[in-house]
């Protein structure tokens, strides 16, 4: 167990039901005869009612998004194109992590294993919060003219600024820097023009400081063909 305040920010999502408003109709001028035996209009349905349809609806869209994301993810673990890390080093690990030590670098090798968005020893992080720029270098078995880079963040997310390959001569290649929009347990996907040459090396860097906490990365994954 690590003695240290665990910074992981947790969304939070509000959710609101649609809300619909009816125009008033204006009351007649003329005031009906007391011998006039007029329709009573229909009563409104309870407010509670209308309560309880609005929840529903949005239970049952959230329950869409998560088969959506469910299913999303499955499809990127599968993907035939894609290959996971077998190897990797950093710039610092939490603690000084070594081997398959908890938060080391080789624990963003393989598919991914971190479930929920939280602080994990299954993922690496850096060995402070905050720091500045830090790197996540992984190699991987097969080269190939690559496509995609596919970085499963699960703690933190939203730090990395850029992501590079290296080519047969380990020459680093740029293939995606900017912003990282990505939110919760999810991937930043990097796609690009098919390489050139054959890439079995990715190198992800962060800054640490642009998401305030520990920044913590489950597994890569390298998308390409054997063919350019």
């Amino acid at each position: 167990m690590r003695s240290r305040l665990i910074y992981c920010v947790l969304p939070l999502i509000l959710l609101s039901g649609c809300k619909k408003s009816d125009s008033a109709q204006e009351a007649s001028a003329a005031k009906p005869t007391p011998s006039t035996n007029a329709a009573p209009a229909p009563a409104a349905p309870p407010a509670s009612a209308t309560v309880a349809q609005d929840a529903a609806a949005t239970e049952a869209g959230a329950k869409m998004a998560a088969a959506d994301w469910a299913l999303k993810q499955e499809e990127i673990k599968s993907d035939p194109n894609g290959e996971w890390a077998i190897q990797a080093t950093a710039s610092s690990t939490y603690n000084d992590a070594q081997g398959m030590a908890g938060y080391s670098a080789n624990q963003a090798t393989g598919a991914p294993n971190v479930d929920k968005y939280a602080d994990d020893g299954a993922a690496w992080t850096s060995k402070t919060p905050d720091g500045g720029i830090e790197w996540l270098d992984l190699k991987y078995p097969k080269p190939v003219y690559a496509t995609e880079v596919r970085v499963r963040e699960s703690c933190g997310s939203g730090a990395v600024i850029k992501v590079e390959v290296f080519d047969e001569k380990g020459g680093a290649h740029a293939i995606w820097q900017g912003n990282d929009p990505t939110k919760d347990l999810n991937y930043l996907m990097a796609k690009f023009p098919k390489t050139a040459f054959k890439t079995d090396r990715v190198k992800v860097t962060l800054a640490t400081n642009v998401v305030g906490g520990w920044n913590e990365i489950d597994a890569v994954q390298l998308v390409g063909t054997d063919q350019p």
